[in-house]
């Protein structure tokens, strides 16, 4: 299944880093900044996310909620959190259902070395829970730049 802008975003209930359940319900009315991102504390994923949080005042006020995503574990989102003063939640998808439910677990390749792996991949959800943008081709360095458009 390959989601496309207008389409209703697949349902989300997963932990965040202190073990409570998020639904992306709980946040209709809403704008959600949905993020996908391979693994916590590691370069890319890092610039990435203290790209959000130097500039999260500009998605509030734009009436954005931020949402990271990757197959780590709650304990593992707490101490990426702790360490970068990360503002918003980083939810478990340990089992990989959120990832494959957004078509972001698929095959990648590395240095000639293919594997399967989180696509970084972003998707901006609206008030009413569908589907208003999906950036593929993620720029770490200026991730809340291409956000807010």
């Amino acid at each position: 299944m390959s989601l496309k802008v207008g389409n209703p975003a697949p349902k989300i209930q997963a932990k965040n880093q202190n073990g409570s359940v998020v639904n992306l319900s709980d946040f209709l009315g809403k704008k959600v900044v949905l993020y996908f991102y391979p693994q916590d504390d590691t370069p890319t994923c890092t610039t990435e996310a203290c790209n959000l949080r130097d500039n999260y005042h500009s998605l509030q006020a734009k009436g954005y909620v931020v949402l990271g995503v990757s197959p780590d574990s709650e304990k593992k989102h707490k101490k990426f959190i702790e360490k970068y003063q990360l503002p918003f939640d980083l939810l478990a998808d340990e089992d990989l259902k959120i990832c494959n439910d957004y078509g972001v677990w698929a095959e990648k390749t590395t240095f000639g070395k293919t594997y399967m792996g989180v696509v970084r991949t972003t998707f901006i959800i609206d008030e009413k829970g569908i589907i208003e943008e999906i950036i593929s081709k993620v720029e770490s360095k200026r991730h809340h730049e291409q956000i807010l458009g």
